[in-house]
């Protein structure tokens, strides 16, 4: 198994450069969290900014791209392997700080975790 890159899109996820998944939905293991606000293929920190809505209280989470599994453009989904609590316990993104070294180190390692952890 290969490594984990938190900020690459699997080779098997269904993602071609340049598709822009704004509006799509996301899908976590067990559920539905929210729809893509905004899909960044930005040098280094390639995510995915996703509104949760009521989810948990309209918070936004920066979703990087490596937990995404597949995207289903049939359907408008991004399915990524992570749980919905695995995902609001991430480290809390600002969209008004946006993405610093600091917070992309945070954050990829704490995805990192999840994975080396088993779960």
């Amino acid at each position: 198994m290969n490594a984990f890159d938190p900020w690459t899109y699997r080779k098997t996820a269904g993602y071609t450069e340049g598709s822009d998944l704004t509006g799509y939905k996301i899908a976590a293991v067990d559920g539905d969290i929210g729809k893509v606000d905004e899909a960044t293929d930005q040098t280094g920190t390639p995510g995915l900014v996703v509104d949760t809505g009521p989810w948990i209280f309209g918070r936004k989470v920066l979703l990087p791209v490596g937990v995404v599994e597949r995207v289903d453009h049939d359907d408008e989904k991004v399915y990524v392997d992570r749980t919905k609590d695995q995902i609001k316990d991430a480290p809390e993104y600002d969209p008004d700080a946006g993405v610093n070294d600091d917070y992309r180190t945070r954050l990829g390692g704490y995805y990192d975790d999840t994975y080396r952890s088993g779960m």
